[in-house]
């Protein structure tokens, strides 16, 4: 079955770095595009940044842009979300998305915060 497992993320300063990585298995990892979606507490889940099977096409949120990194090795079966210029307002849960038809695979989650 699908499985993806993050890790990766902990507590930063503002203006810091994080790598959170999403190891997938159960699927055929090379041929699905794959997604990062960070939900903070109390709002809903919104998607942070997306890539193409291949790598080639990649697309951010607005509130990223600029400072956020998807990537992806097919050979690792494994997606990565490095992130610079951490700022307290991108303190949430991270997680690894793909997508199936009409079905969505979640991993477990990672927490990210950022705070002094």
């Amino acid at each position: 079955q699908v499985q993806l497992v993050e890790s990766g993320g902990g507590l930063v300063q503002p203006g810091g770095s994080l790598r959170l990585s999403c190891e997938a298995s159960g699927f055929s990892f090379s041929g699905y595009r794959m997604s990062w979606y960070r939900q903070a507490p109390g709002k809903e889940r919104e998607l942070v940044a997306g890539i193409s099977s291949t790598g080639i096409f990649k697309n951010y949120s607005d509130s990223v842009k600029g400072r956020f990194t998807i990537s992806r090795d097919n050979a690792k079966n494994t997606v990565y979300l490095q992130m610079n210029n951490l700022k307290p307002g991108d303190t949430a849960a991270y997680y690894c998305n793909t997508q199936s038809g009409p079905t969505y695979y979640w991993g477990q989650g990672t927490q990210v915060t950022v705070s002094s």
